[in-house]
């Protein structure tokens, strides 16, 4: 099995336990604009060490970073603030499913960003492979009890977020893929670091002067609620190494498509922690979705 395979499913791994560290802590210890700067602000403290570290064992200094390194990484970085501000913001909604939902859309939506920014391009089948991950998901995420018909649900607020956060997590894994090709370095892992390292750094000091601003009290919330932020913290970059590696050495958008397995790993999760029951269309979602990966790793 190739490298980015098995990054993209750790990734997938690491970012379900980063997002139910996020929603415990957004369920009020922290607002949502805390809650996504938690993530960002402890993961600083691991990654700029291992960053630091692991360009002084390469022996090679910092690398080059050219001014295309710093478009995209400006745009990547902005762009993973807003999704995950609007994610978190999904937690609070009744019908979160149906926004989690649209947010899944994500995948496609990177291959519709990569082709035109990057020209990225997915062969026939690798995008037939996407299309049944996204059917997959539609079926895990469409979850019985909600109120209306699915056309009803269209101009909800959870749509409204979920489709944002799809197209802003899009655009931003363009982005970090372009930045870490632009870092001048052979080694796929230094450049993800690298990438990862400085984006962090802007994210953090960017939402905290927002936060200052707009929510000065929240700052002081996010600081007290070190104990657990700092787990997501660790998680989260741990998580995001894992993607922006993958990224260095796949299209996005099957990188993306592959970490799709978040979503069987999210129902494992409540089978195995919390004693919850597998339905048949739940079962057929995880289908669809295993179905998919493989072929993407076949036939890409």
């Amino acid at each position: 099995m190739e490298l980015w395979i098995i990054l993209s499913i750790t990734a997938a791994a690491f970012q379900t336990l980063r997002f139910m560290l996020q929603k415990h802590l957004s369920m009020g210890a922290l607002s949502a604009g805390g809650a996504t700067l938690a993530r960002f602000f402890y993961a600083v403290p691991f990654v700029v060490p291992l960053a630091l570290g692991a360009n002084w064992l390469a022996g090679s200094g910092w690398p080059a970073l050219t001014p295309m390194f710093w478009v995209y990484a400006v745009i990547g970085g902005l762009l993973q603030i807003m999704a995950t501000w609007f994610v978190v913001a999904l937690f609070s909604e009744r019908n979160f499913a149906v926004g989690i939902t649209f947010k899944k859309t994500e995948v496609v939506q990177t291959a519709i960003v990569g082709f035109v920014i990057l020209g990225d391009r997915i062969s026939a089948p690798g995008m037939a492979a996407i299309v049944l991950g996204l059917v997959g998901v539609l079926v895990l995420s469409d979850a019985p009890g909600l109120a209306g018909r699915w056309w009803q649900r269209l101009g909800s607020r959870a749509t409204v977020l979920g489709v944002a956060s799809g197209a802003c997590f899009a655009i931003s894994a363009v982005g970090y893929r372009g930045a870490t090709l632009e870092v001048a370095s052979d080694d796929a892992v230094l450049r993800a670091l690298v990438t990862l390292c400085v984006v962090t750094v802007m994210q953090t000091a960017a939402l905290s002067l927002w936060l200052h601003w707009r929510e000065p009290l929240e700052l002081s919330r996010v600081l007290a609620a070190r104990r657990q932020a700092v787990w997501m913290g660790l998680v989260g970059m741990a998580g995001s190494l894992c993607w922006f590696t993958a990224f260095t050495l796949q299209n996005a958008a099957l990188v993306f498509a592959v970490g799709q397995v978040e979503v069987i790993f999210s129902i494992l999760a409540a089978v195995l922690v919390f004693g919850e029951r597998i339905t048949a269309r739940e079962g057929v979602g995880i289908g669809l979705i295993t179905l998919s990966v493989i072929a993407i790793v076949m036939f890409r």
